[in-house]
């Protein structure tokens, strides 16, 4: 390699201090009023955003002793956190001591004499020295009079800037201050780079925390709040946060100079080519690095994802370079370690774009060199997207002719329809292997007439020859399309033929675990599911394996079981993980895009929402149709928020994007309509929701189950019922929820079973009062809680807010039951009479006194002067708002409501 740097060599004017670390401190008092003016709280500008999370977490790690680290590259706010966090903590400014360290300080004397200021110590460290003590004693006798200190001793001691020191002898004074710091103090550590010594030791004592730049960068519903007043004022539409969130990746100070920008109305240009961003990426993230360094950088940024060994073999046609990627992370840039066997790294995309414009001299060169590269371990799908990046047509069609298989199982759509156009069309007419890989390409990418136009334009000669292929292919396509009956017997075809290769078997019973799982046959699903997962095994081939725990876990989910799903699914990415030493395929993409789904249904939107980031990325890049899903659960989100505006925005971009990839209506049509119906009916927009319910009224007919959403019939229903509901229909409602059992025939998913128990109890309550469909709310809510499945609740929230209010109170106690009460806006009080679905009337309460005090419904009848038949009509009454089956239950469980 070039000229490589070590790890602690800034380019600092640091190492000009270590010749004089010994000598005391020139020109004592004068440089200490000079160090004296460093000691001080930065101020933090007063339209930050507000982050009580963040500000939470950080305050707690600010226990006795403790160490928090907080550690990201530049522009990442780790200071204005910790001053926030430290502001929220109601401390004063006496009670925090603020050191900016800079690369002068890299003498321990100087070093020293700081802590002393900032500690309000009345030794002087020179003192200490001149009387021929160490350093390391120095700073001992200091911590020992700061423990003696009765007051003034502070709580927090921050030290920011800490990548600054870079001198050995510094560098084992902070170790020795961390390790022996006084009772009753915590220190703070904020630096771009790793710590220079080692931590486990406090990490076993649980002294130490880090908070990295996962956690201090933005995430989207906050970059929205950032920049709500930008998109209130209309001078940002919320297509434009979201893209700038995408391209930042929630990089704070990039953010706040862009909005800046926008609100001084200097003209609007792209994020990267903002003059304060540019100033800001070239002069503070990239501002010390040397020629060779930058050169690095940019090499790295021409790659999606890049390892030490990648940007190696790239390194002959890259002029005279700086360091690998491993050595800019440690230097502290903007790159994310990518898990998985090997170290892969991404660079922000920010930086990214700003980095490749313009082209160094060379590219396609290294391009070429990187597919070559990918291509001798057998990485189909990256080596023909970087020999596509190169623009060499030979390569191309070599790696499709040799790889075809390998490049199905990798599933990178979006190059294999990049190369589809790049491919002379005689050789796609005379091979007709080449025509049944594409029409799979197409197949997999939504496009189903166009992969039809393949196969059925195949000479009968050929067709025969490849039967059950094409049997397959056809099973694909009709499942895609949401045929379940067809699919599977077209399936079942394919593989009596029993001349399909492992990957035509691997991918034909997925196809029947889906179609079954769709069905309601659980078990035969599983069976099927097992066959795939055995033979993607071996075929060795990690990203079908992947595909076969997301078909596990869909049958989980069909199912209900969200706990037993999740744990499929991390166990199936952390699996990937370890074969991870190439992009991700849609393998991984489909398992933490149904992870996410799982989120969303237990409503945890916070890892939802920063996860979603990520896999749609990825699904956008592949061109994989999980993007639907994808920008579906970011609908509901929105929805759930009460951010209609931006929910249609995002079926906007759901309907463009399915366009402009040409997918076949079936595919989406059926998800965007209902999508619309949901949130008109968020707006109580009965009649606009009633003509998106009549436009699914042919997929509901035909019983569709698209792949991706296969709960999508029944929920088709369910909305058709809320629709009947909001005009005020009941009979139609019970009509068309009767008509959803049938149609089922008992092999409901339990996801729409529950949709459907909860609409019926909307239904009871009209029909039969609140004591019956308060029943029948508990018990849905009993089986929901056990798996913390509450997204059912919020999608009808409108039509259950009466009937959880009459029924909150009865629930059982628990974390669901505060879920729903934060759902509702509703508190749990304590056990009253106000909890029951129908309060006792006066006259009960008077009969339900005389029950307490042991009369007889006769004695009660001569006390009240009523009829005995009236007495116990009032008997039967009480025990049935207090849902007791006698006198002496009655009686405990109105002491327990305080009745009595």
């Amino acid at each position: 390699m070039g000229q490589c740097v070590k790890p602690f060599n800034d380019g600092c004017a640091a190492n000009d201090e270590f010749q004089s670390a010994n000598s005391g401190l020139q020109r004592g008092e004068l440089v200490r009023d000079l160090l004296r003016q460093r000691v001080q709280i930065p101020p933090v500008p007063s339209d930050s955003l507000a982050r009580p999370r963040l500000d939470g977490k950080i305050s707690e790690a600010l226990t006795s002793r403790s160490v928090l680290f907080v550690e990201a590259p530049c522009g990442y706010g780790k200071s204005h956190a910790v001053v926030n966090a430290l502001g929220s903590a109601d401390m004063t400014a006496d009670q925090v001591r603020w050191v900016a360290l800079n690369s002068q300080d890299n003498a321990p004397s100087r070093f020293l004499t700081l802590l002393a200021i900032a500690l309000d110590l009345p030794e002087t460290p020179e003192q200490g020295l001149q009387s021929g003590a160490t350093f390391s004693d120095t700073l001992s006798m200091m911590q020992v009079a700061l423990a003696r200190k009765n007051s003034g001793q502070p709580r927090v001691l921050v030290l920011d800037n800490l990548q600054n020191l870079s001198n050995p002898a510094v560098v084992d004074l902070l170790q020795q201050l961390v390790t022996d710091f006084p009772a009753g103090s915590s220190i703070v550590l904020i630096s771009r780079k790793a710590l220079p010594f080692e931590t486990h030791s406090l990490e076993l004592e649980n002294r130490f925390i880090r908070i990295g730049p996962e956690a201090l960068e933005f995430s989207r519903s906050e970059t929205f709040e950032f920049f709500r007043s930008a998109t209130t004022n209309s001078e940002l539409t919320s297509v434009a946060v979201d893209n700038l969130y995408d391209m930042t990746e929630g990089w704070a100070t990039p953010l706040a100079l862009y909005r800046r920008e926008v609100y001084q109305n200097i003209e609007r240009k792209p994020i990267q080519e903002t003059p304060s961003v540019e100033r800001f990426l070239k002069e503070s993230v990239l501002g010390n690095l040397t020629p060779g360094q930058m050169r690095s950088m940019r090499g790295i940024a021409e790659l999606e994802l890049c390892s030490d060994e990648l940007f190696l073999a790239l390194e002959p046609l890259l002029p005279e370079t700086g360091f690998v990627p491993s050595q800019a992370v440690e230097r502290g840039l903007p790159l994310k370690s990518m898990p998985g066997r090997g170290r892969w790294y991404r660079i922000n995309p920010l930086l990214q774009e700003w980095l490749k414009s313009p082209v160094m001299a060379g590219y396609s060169e290294r391009m070429l060199q990187a597919s070559r590269w990918f291509g001798i371990r057998d990485q189909f799908p990256e080596a023909l997207k970087y020999a596509l990046l190169a623009g060499d047509a030979e390569e191309v069609i070599r790696i499709a002719s040799e790889g075809s298989e390998a490049l199905l199982l990798g599933q990178d759509t979006a190059s294999l329809l990049r190369l589809r156009k790049s491919l002379p069309v005689q050789l796609l007419e005379r091979s007709v292997r080449l025509r049944i890989v594409y029409s799979w390409v197409h197949a997999i990418g939504g496009q189903f007439r166009q992969a039809r136009a393949l196969i059925d334009g195949l000479a009968e000669p050929d067709q025969k020859e490849q039967a059950a292929r094409i049997c397959a292919l056809r099973a694909f396509i009709l499942r895609g399309e949401g045929s379940v009956g067809p699919a599977l017997e077209m399936a079942d075809r394919a593989l009596a033929e029993g001349e399909l290769s492992t990957q035509g078997q691997l991918v034909t019973q997925m196809v029947r675990s889906s179609a079954l799982c769709a069905a309601g046959r659980f078990q035969e699903a599983r069976e099927a599911n097992r066959a795939a997962s055995r033979l993607a095994r071996e075929a060795g081939d990690s990203g079908s394996e992947a595909l076969a725990v997301y078909a596990h876990a869909r049958i989980e989910l069909g199912k209900g079981a969200l706990k037993h799903a999740e744990q499929l699914l991390r166990t199936g990415l952390d699996t990937a993980m370890q074969e991870l030493s190439r992009p991700a395929r849609i393998g991984e993409t489909r398992l933490q895009l149904n992870l996410v789904l799982v989120l969303w249904h237990q409503g945890r939107e916070a890892e939802a929402d920063r996860l979603l980031v990520t896999c749609g990325r990825h699904a956008e890049q592949t061109r994989d149709l999980g993007l639907l899903l994808a920008m579906t659960i970011r609908v509901l989100m929105c929805r759930a928020q009460g951010r209609l505006e931006d929910a249609f925005v995002w079926i906007g971009r759901a309907e463009r994007t399915m366009h402009s990839w040409q997918v076949d209506e079936s595919l989406f049509v059926p998800v965007l309509e209902a999508l619309k119906a949901n949130c008109w009916l968020s707006q109580n927009q009965i009649d606009s929701a009633d003509q998106a319910v009549r436009k699914l009224a042919p997929y509901r007919e035909a019983g569709c189950v698209p792949e991706l959403f296969p709960m999508m019939p029944g929920l088709l229903d369910c909305l058709q019922v809320r629709v009947d509901l909001a005009r005020g229909d009941l009979v139609r409602a019970r009509e068309t929820l009767q008509g959803i059992r049938e149609r089922y025939e008992g092999a409901i998913p339990w996801g729409v079973e529950l949709h459907m128990r909860l609409l019926e109890a909307v239904i009871v309550l009209d029909e039969k009062g609140p004591v019956v469909a308060v029943k029948i709310l508990s018990t849905v809510v009993t089986e929901a809680a056990a798996e913390h499945f509450i997204s059912p609740f919020r999608e009808l929230r409108s039509e259950l807010q009466e009937l959880m209010v009459k029924g909150f109170g009865q629930m059982p106690e628990g974390a669901f039951k505060e879920a729903l009460g934060e759902l509702f806006e509703l508190r749990a009080s304590a056990a009253g009479a106000d909890t029951l679905a129908e309060p006792i009337s006066e006259r009960e309460q008077g009969v339900l006194e005389l029950i307490a005090k042991g009369l007889s419904n006769q004695e009660i009848a001569d006390k009240l002067h009523i009829s005995l038949h009236t007495v116990k009509t009032h008997a039967r009454r009480i025990n049935a708002k207090l849902e007791v089956k006698s006198r002496t239950q009655a009686i405990v469980r109105a002491r327990e409501l305080g009745l009595l």
